[in-house]
C-alpha cells in the first residue's frame, strides 16, 4: 500500500522549471538595466550625451525588439524550446559584454586614448564622441534586443508545455517577476560594478551569467512526456486539460505541429486584442525601467551609486515584485464564480488596469519627497508586471499550443513598436522641456516632461484593457488554425 502511494504521488519537476525560467527573465532584465543605471552618471560624461542621445538608443533597441519578437516566436516553434532558449540566451549575453567595448571603438575612431581624453573633448570632437559612441552602443543594443526576444516566447511555450491553463498565469506570474528581480538587483550591483572598476566591467559581468545559465538549461529541460523527472501523476496533471476540454478544444489540441503562416494569425480578433493589449502598456514598463535612475538624477540630484539612489530604486523594484501575486487573482476568480479562464483574467486585468492611476500623483507629491513618486510608479510597475503575467496567458487560452509562441512574437512586436514610440518621444520631450523651460501643470522645464508621460502611463492600461474588451467580448477557442 505505501508503495502504491509513494508512485502515485505527484512529482513537482514543473516548478523546477519555472525556476529556471525566472532566472532566465532576471538575467534579462539585468542586462537590460545595465545602461539604465550607468548612462547618467558614468557614460553621459565620457561621451557627451543628452537625453536624445539615450532616447535613440531606447528606442532603437525597442524597434529591433519588436521585430526581433514577430520572428523570434516562429524562431522558437521551429528550432524548439531547449535549443531556441540557447539561442536565445547565448545571443543577448554576447550583445550584453559587447556594450564594453564602446569606449575603446569610440576612442579608435576619433583618435583618442583615453576616457579621460574622451571627457574633456569640446567643439567639433565632443559632437564626433557623442555620435560615434551612440552608434556603438546601437550596434551592440541591436545584438542584445534580437537575443532578448526569444525569452518570453520560449517561456511562454514552456509554461503552456508544463501546466494546465488553470495554473499557467501563475507560472506566468512567477518567471514574470524575475522581470521586477532583475530589476531589484541590479542598482544593488551594477552602480557598484561601475563605480568600483569601471562602467565596462559591469556590462561583462552581469552579461556573463547568461552563459552560465546555459549550462543549467542544457542538463535540466526536456519537454515533460520525456523528462525522467516527472513522474506519471504529474504529467497526468499537466495534461488534465485534454480531460476536460470542450469538442472544439479537443479538435484543436489534436491538430499536428505544424508550420503556420503568420498572415493567417492576424485573421482573428484574438491576435489583434493581444497586440493591442501590448502595444499600449509595454512602453509604460520600459519608461519606467530605463528612465527611472535619470528621472531621480534630474528632478531630485539623486544618483544611483548613492544610498539614497540605491535605496529609493531598490524600493521601487521591491514594490513591483508584488505581482507575483497578480497570476492568482484569476485562478480565485475561476474558483470561486466558475469564469472560463478568459473571463477570469479578463476581469483581474481590468482591476489592474485602475492601479497606475496613481501615477498621476507622482509629481505632486515629489514636491514633498521622492519616496512618494518611487512608491506610486512601484504600484505602477507591479500592476504592469500583474498585468503583463495574465495577458501573456491569454495567448494559451485561446491559441493552439503550436501557435503560442508565434502569437507571443506578434504581441511582443507591437509592445515593442509602443515602446519605441514612447522612449523616442520621452527623449525629445525632455531635450526640449529642458531648452525651452516649458510649464505644465505648474511644474517647469524637465519635471514638466517627466508629468506629461506620467499622464499617459497611467491611463495607457485602462485604453489597452477597453479596445481588448471591445475586439474579444467572450472567451473563444481558435480551432482552425
Amino acid at each position: 500500500m505505501q508503495s502504491t502511494n509513494s508512485i502515485a504521488k505527484m512529482t513537482n519537476y514543473r516548478w523546477t522549471i519555472v525556476a529556471l525560467l525566472f532566472v532566465a527573465t532576471t538575467i534579462n532584465y539585468l542586462d537590460r538595466q545595465v545602461l539604465s543605471l550607468t548612462w547618467d552618471e558614468f557614460i553621459k560624461p565620457e561621451f557627451h550625451w543628452n537625453e536624445n542621445h539615450y532616447g535613440t538608443i531606447t528606442s532603437i533597441f525597442s524597434i529591433v525588439y519588436a521585430i526581433s519578437m514577430l520572428f523570434a516566436g516562429r524562431f522558437v516553434d521551429w528550432m524548439g524550446t531547449k535549443k531556441g532558449f540557447l539561442w536565445a540566451i547565448g545571443v543577448w549575453s554576447v550583445g550584453a559584454c559587447m556594450h564594453a567595448l564602446c569606449g575603446v571603438v569610440t576612442e579608435q575612431w576619433v583618435g583618442l586614448h583615453s576616457a579621460a581624453e574622451l571627457a574633456q573633448a569640446v567643439g567639433d570632437v565632443a559632437v564626433v564622441i557623442s555620435t560615434v559612441s551612440m552608434y556603438s552602443f546601437i550596434v551592440a543594443r541591436i545584438v542584445l534586443a534580437i537575443g532578448e526576444a526569444g525569452n518570453f516566447p520560449a517561456a511562454i511555450k514552456v509554461t503552456a508545455e508544463y501546466f494546465p491553463k488553470k495554473d499557467r498565469a501563475y507560472a506566468t506570474s512567477i518567471f514574470n517577476a524575475g522581470a521586477s528581480v532583475g530589476a531589484l538587483i541590479a542598482p544593488l550591483s551594477i552602480p557598484l560594478l561601475a563605480k568600483a572598476f569601471g562602467w565596462e566591467m559591469s556590462f561583462i559581468v552581469i552579461g556573463a551569467l547568461g552563459f552560465l545559465w546555459m549550462g543549467f538549461w542544457v542538463f535540466m529541460y526536456k519537454k515533460p512526456e520525456e523528462n525522467p523527472h516527472v513522474n506519471k501523476a504529474e504529467l497526468d496533471y499537466i495534461l488534465s486539460d485534454r480531460n476536460s476540454q470542450d469538442e472544439n478544444e479537443i479538435q484543436a489540441a489534436s491538430v499536428q505541429e505544424k508550420k503556420i503562416s503568420m498572415l493567417d494569425c492576424f485573421k482573428y480578433k484574438q491576435t489583434w486584442s493581444f497586440a493591442v493589449g501590448k502595444f499600449m502598456t509595454d512602453g509604460v514598463w520600459w519608461f519606467f525601467l530605463f528612465w527611472t535612475p535619470s528621472y531621480l538624477n534630474t528632478q531630485f540630484g539623486i544618483k544611483t551609486s548613492q544610498g539614497l539612489g540605491v535605496a529609493l530604486i531598490f524600493t521601487l523594484y521591491a514594490i513591483a515584485t508584488l505581482s507575483i501575486y497578480g497570476g492568482k487573482l484569476p485562478s480565485i476568480i475561476i474558483r470561486k464564480t466558475g469564469m472560463n479562464p478568459y473571463a477570469a483574467r479578463m476581469k483581474a486585468m481590468f482591476i489592474f488596469a485602475f492601479i497606475p492611476l496613481l501615477v498621476l500623483l507622482a509629481q505632486p507629491l515629489g514636491t514633498i519627497s521622492p519616496w512618494f513618486p518611487i512608491i506610486l510608479i512601484g504600484l505602477g510597475c507591479a500592476a504592469h508586471q500583474s498585468w503583463s503575467a495574465n495577458i501573456f496567458s491569454t495567448v494559451g487560452d485561446m491559441f493552439p499550443k503550436h501557435a503560442i509562441a508565434t502569437i507571443t512574437g506578434i504581441g511582443g512586436m507591437a509592445g515593442g513598436l509602443g515602446s519605441m514610440i514612447l522612449q523616442k518621444s520621452a527623449g525629445r520631450l525632455f531635450v526640449y522641456a529642458g531648452d525651452t523651460h516649458m510649464t505644465f501643470l505648474g511644474f517647469e522645464g524637465k519635471p514638466a516632461g517627466y508629468f506629461i508621460v506620467f499622464c499617459f502611463c497611467a491611463v495607457a492600461y485602462l485604453i489597452g484593457w477597453t479596445i481588448m474588451k471591445s475586439l474579444v467580448p467572450k472567451y473563444k477557442v481558435i480551432t482552425d488554425l
